[in-house]
Order: C-alpha cells, then sequence, then structure tokens
C-alpha cells in the first residue's frame, strides 16, 4: 500500500532525476569540475537515501587496513552543532562531529577521525594537519562530484537494488542508476547468508557490470552486545525480552535478527540520527518497565549508542546494550577486496 501511494510522486521523481542527470551530465563534460589529488583516496558510498550498511562498511575498511597504513576518515558530520573542518579528539563529543564519525573515533584510537562538508576543502586540511596519512577513506561521498577518488565503493541492498527503484520520493534514490558506472566496486549487502551461486549470478546480470567493474557479496552479522558503560557482554537467547531503542534509517534487518534471537522485543523508534533528549529519555524509561518479565533488556545500535552516552549517570544503572554488526562477505568476497584496496594504495608508494 505504501508503495502504490509513493508512485503518486512519479512526476516528481521525474523532475528530481532531470535535475540530477543534467548535473552529472556537467560533470561528465567537464564543464563543472572533479578535483583529483595524487594521494589514494577511496569513497564509499551509495545511490539510495540510508540503510545499506555503509558505516559498518568504513570499520571493515578501517580494520583491513589500519595494520599496514595510517589511515584518516572524513565525513560529513550529519546533524552535528559544529561547521567547517575539524579533527576528533580526546575530548570530542558526538554533537561536535556527528554520531558515526564519533563512532569511528571511540572504536579506531589510531585512526584521524576529520568532519568537513565540503570534502574538497577537508582533503588538503586534513593533510596539512595530519601530514603522515596514507589513505583517506571519505564516508558517503559518492554523489558528491567536486572530488574524484581513486576508487568508488558502491553499496546496494540485496532487497532493494538501485537497477530497480525509483528516484525519490516516488523511491529511495537520490542519484540516477547510470551513477552506478563510476563504481570500481559495488557490493550488495544485507544478503541471506545462504545466497546460492544461482541467485548470485542473477543480481549480477541485473546490475548490469561494466567491464571495470568488480560485485561482490556480504551479509551482516550481529556481535555479542556489550553494555553501552561498563563494556560487560551478554548472551541473546529466547529467553530474553527486549526493548529496542533505535533511531536508524532501514530497521528491518535488526528486528528480523531478534525476531528470529530473543522471546519478544518491543521497539521505540525514532528518525535517523536522532539526537535524544531528557524527554525520550523518561520515554524509554517508562517503556522498559512496562515490560513485565525478570529477564529484561535495553537493546540499540552503536550509532544510537553514541548519542546516548550522554546520559551516563541516568541510564549506567541499566541493562542498556549495543548490538554492534559488522559485515560477512560471501564468496571470497573480502580477499577480493583486500586485494584490490591494497594494490590501489601500494600505487602510490612506488
Amino acid at each position: 500500500m505504501l508503495k502504490s501511494f509513493r508512485y503518486l510522486f512519479l512526476p516528481i521523481s521525474v523532475l528530481y532525476g532531470g535535475i540530477i542527470w543534467l548535473r552529472n551530465t556537467l560533470y561528465n563534460k567537464k564543464i563543472f569540475t572533479s578535483a583529483t589529488f595524487n594521494f589514494p583516496i577511496i569513497c564509499v558510498g551509495n545511490l539510495a537515501v540510508g540503510g545499506t550498511g555503509k558505516t559498518p562498511m568504513v570499520e571493515l575498511l578501517l580494520r583491513m587496513l589500519q595494520q599496514h597504513y595510517k589511515v584518516a576518515t572524513i565525513s560529513r558530520g550529519y546533524k552535528r552543532k559544529t561547521k567547517g573542518f575539524g579533527i576528533a579528539n580526546k575530548n570530542t563529543t558526538a554533537l561536535e562531529i556527528g554520531d558515526e564519525p564519533m563512532q569511528f573515533h571511540q572504536k579506531f584510537a589510531n585512526i584521524t577521525v576529520a568532519v568537513g562538508e565540503e570534502r574538497l576543502v577537508a582533503i588538503p586540511q586534513l593533510l596539512q594537519e595530519k601530514p603522515a596519512t596514507e589513505v583517506i577513506i571519505l564516508d558517503d561521498a559518492f554523489q558528491h562530484r567536486s572530488v574524484q577518488a581513486g576508487i568508488n565503493i558502491l553499496l546496494t541492498e540485496y532487497k532493494n537494488l538501485y537497477c530497480h527503484d525509483f528516484m525519490m520520493p516516488a523511491g529511495d534514490l537520490r542519484d540516477i542508476k547510470a551513477s552506478a558506472t563510476r563504481a570500481e566496486v559495488i557490493i550488495v549487502t544485507k544478503c541471506k547468508n545462504d545466497i546460492s551461486i544461482e541467485e548470485k549470478n542473477k543480481i549480477v546480470k541485473q546490475l548490469k557490470p561494466q567491464v571495470h567493474q568488480t560485485i561482490l557479496f556480504a551479509a551482516l552479522n550481529y556481535d555479542m552486545p556489550s553494555h553501552l558503560f561498563n563494556n560487560n557482554t551478554v548472551q541473546l537467547n529466547n529467553t530474553v525480552d527486549v526493548l529496542l531503542v533505535c533511531g536508524i534509517a532501514n530497521p528491518k534487518p535488526l528486528k528480523d535478527y531478534l525476531t528470529s534471537t530473543v522471546r519478544s522485543f518491543d521497539m521505540l523508534r525514532y528518525p535517523d540520527h536522532h539526537i535524544f533528549d531528557s524527554d525520550d529519555l523518561i520515554e524509554i524509561k517508562k517503556h522498559f518497565q512496562k515490560l513485565k518479565s525478570e529477564n529484561k533488556l535495553i537493546i540499540t545500535t552503536e550509532k544510537d549508542g553514541v548519542r546516548l552516552q550522554k546520559f551516563e549517570n541516568e541510564l549506567a544503572n541499566f541493562p542498556l546494550y549495543v548490538l554492534p554488526i559488522q559485515h560477512q562477505f560471501l564468496f571470497e568476497g573480502y580477499t577480493t577486496l583486500e586485494n584490490k584496496v591494497i594494490n590501489f594504495i601500494n600505487l602510490y608508494k612506488k
């Protein structure tokens, strides 16, 4: 019903798509120029609005590369209270840099985490302040054509491939499908763990990759939840009742996981990148107390956990656990991606 209703917006989608097509054409014809840097830059992005797993993909690249190179990330810092360029330090908060950069900062101590709305401006500033940097990962920058990355990694969700989607608002696309040809790597995310070779080949055929493109497949895996404030872990099973607190673009995979794992769950859903306030805190506590169970937990995502840390005094004694996620590549895709990325970076070290 909802999708049928969205089709009413097709005329707006056609207009929006035309504007994006014109913009891309001006870049393709060099009327608008994209800057290039004699430096390894990797871009992670998508064509749709949210929900494809960009944050865990950036984290996967950070884990892959941090043992070999001095790595930095640049994000826009969506919904942060500051403007311009900035580098995270020991006193930085999520309000200053945004939830996803703060998540990178807390999980990867040796990584330079920077924010800046204009990547073209942020890249030289980062290199000036951190001259030892050997590779930069641009988070959610595929649609920003002002910088031409050396490798573009484009994500598309298994259950909502961009080739079957529409431009907003009738669909979820914020960029035209033809833009996918600019990617060197296309990763189909949130796949079933047991996806068959036949289905894999069918999806590849639907995506119609160019000669220069590699298509990989990945599933989402959930790790053991850890307490937001003391890092104690807990095992989820069918004896546990859960209050799910989340403000993410697409909570369906998380809901599906909890449905198959815990006895029951209730959900408090907030807008994507929601900044929690004291009223939300009251609501969370009230809903949790309503759960009639002796074995109950609050589960939240890593992004939401970053935004809830400011309530440590109020929530430290609550069973509030963060559920981490990671991409798990299928069909030996991790090795393929690792070889491609490392070979690319090493071109600049000769």
